[in-house]
């Protein structure tokens, strides 16, 4: 890794434990290598879980996360391990989704980010929850994120 640009990283390139908390977790970023240029980063984590903060029971969801990076882009391990502390946090949907939506925009200042959490039912209801900074930009390619209402076995 080089030792300039890396040299602020912490989590990469070594053995790192799951923080205990989403407050404990440190989120990293690493200089965009082509600023200027608007593009969409796209990240899918189709197994997130968290705890329901009334039952402790878990909850399951797909999150996507697309992003148009200004200066900065986050490092993927650390948004791991930012994912991965929910598994044990007690928190409703829609805090866990919009939390982790406003916590990577406040880290990489985007010029555009959006968050769709496609939460698995609770109680027999499915709740999706969607939160973003702003208008898309124009200009730039944003796919749908391409996952379906929940449907059950119908």
């Amino acid at each position: 890794m080089s030792d300039d640009i890396y040299s602020h990283l912490t989590q990469l390139g070594g053995e790192t434990k799951l923080p205990n908390s989403p407050d404990t977790a440190v989120l990293e970023r690493v200089p965009n290598p082509h600023p200027g240029t608007q593009y969409c980063v796209r990240f899918v984590a189709p197994e997130f879980t968290s705890l329901c903060p009334m039952t402790g029971q878990p909850d399951f969801a797909h999150l996507v996360i697309d992003y148009v990076p200004g200066d900065w882009l986050v490092e993927s391990k650390s948004l791991k391990l930012l994912l991965g502390s929910y598994r044990n946090h007690g928190d409703f949907h829609e805090a866990c989704t919009v939390g982790i939506g406003k916590r990577l925009a406040d880290t990489l200042n985007p010029i555009w980010l959006r968050i769709g959490g496609y939460w698995y039912p609770r109680g027999g209801i499915p709740i999706d929850v969607f939160w973003q900074t702003s208008t898309a930009p124009d200009g730039v390619w944003i796919p749908d994120q391409g996952v379906p209402p929940y449907r059950g076995r119908g």
